[in-house]
């Protein structure tokens, strides 16, 4: 018995042995463009940590807040003001910052929601299969066929406009998305020799699945991740451009960019910088999931 679990021990390392920090982190760097994702990634993460502590600490909230109809519509690179100003003299600069917090929130809020679920009911359906995994099979189609404005009207109707809202409607559809990429590993996975052994040795269905499957997903789970979050960020845009995001005095890079359209005869800046704030936001994010993805999947690699 000792050997056959050690035989299993060496199948599940062999297969489950991911590259290590430093030839993952040569790996990113030989990667041009998932380099540039991840500086991208991570800058933007910093300063929508700043802009999360600007919206929670009450004493830093005059920095958004703030009006002085007298600087109205000033230009970027005005002084004391990076960006420029919007129609009533508040400073641009820190409100796009805020914009990113509430799009960090909303991001981190939705992969903490959707990603748990996601992998278990994946991991469940791929390895039990039968019945069992057309009838899950058929909820996850069904619900990731709903598109995510239809599902945020509804919980909007349920509830009320805001970021809560958006949450809850992103994450009521993301998670199949999870779980259908987690569901496709698992069918791949459950035939590896590593699991035939474990089912030899009488390891319980939930043991395997949690210590020998799920682990085998975790890079899968971070590349989509990665893109998850990007898609957040552009349906929490969204949803605040039409008025069902998060509501004012709460700022949000969509809702600038509904209130900035108006302004763009007078200050197209309004309107065009939290612009390029989600644009670079989701490229960053999306260059850094190729990386990972290559990382992770040595077949897909095409460099050195």
């Amino acid at each position: 018995m000792a050997s056959s679990e050690m035989a299993v021990a060496e199948l599940h390392a062999g297969f489950g042995r991911r590259e290590r920090l430093g030839d993952a982190w040569s790996l990113l760097v030989a990667n041009k463009l998932a380099l540039l994702g991840a500086i991208l990634s991570v800058f933007f993460f910093l300063i929508g940590v700043i802009g999360v502590a600007v919206l929670a600490i009450p004493s830093l909230n005059h920095l958004y807040l703030d009006q002085n109809l007298e600087q109205g519509l000033q230009r970027p690179f005005a002084p004391g003001h990076l960006f420029g100003t919007d129609q009533f003299g508040r400073d641009l600069a820190w409100r796009v910052a805020a914009g990113i917090g509430v799009s960090l929130i909303a991001g981190v809020a939705v992969t903490a929601l959707s990603m748990p679920v996601g992998m278990a009911v994946g991991a469940a359906s791929g390895y039990y299969g039968g019945i069992f995994d057309r009838i899950v099979g058929g909820l996850i189609d069904l619900t990731w066929g709903f598109p995510v404005i239809l599902v945020a009207v509804i919980i909007v109707g349920i509830l009320q406009p805001g970021l809560p809202a958006v949450i809850a409607a992103i994450s009521l559809v993301n998670w199949a998305g999870f779980a259908r990429i987690i569901r496709a590993q698992v069918l791949s996975l459950r035939e590896r020799e590593f699991i035939e052994a474990a089912h030899a040795l009488g390891v319980s269905d939930w043991k395997i699945i949690a210590r020998h499957l799920i682990p085998n997903t975790v890079g899968t789970t971070l590349v989509m991740a990665s893109y998850y979050i990007a898609i957040t960020v552009i349906a929490e845009a969204g949803l605040a451009f039409i008025g069902l995001g998060a509501q004012p005095p709460l700022p949000s890079l969509g809702q600038l960019i509904s209130t900035g359209r108006g302004l763009l005869y007078v200050d197209p800046w309004a309107a065009i910088v939290p612009g390029i704030a989600i644009a670079l936001i989701v490229l960053g994010l999306n260059t850094l999931g190729d990386g990972l993805r290559d990382i992770f999947d040595p077949r897909l690699r095409t460099y050195r």
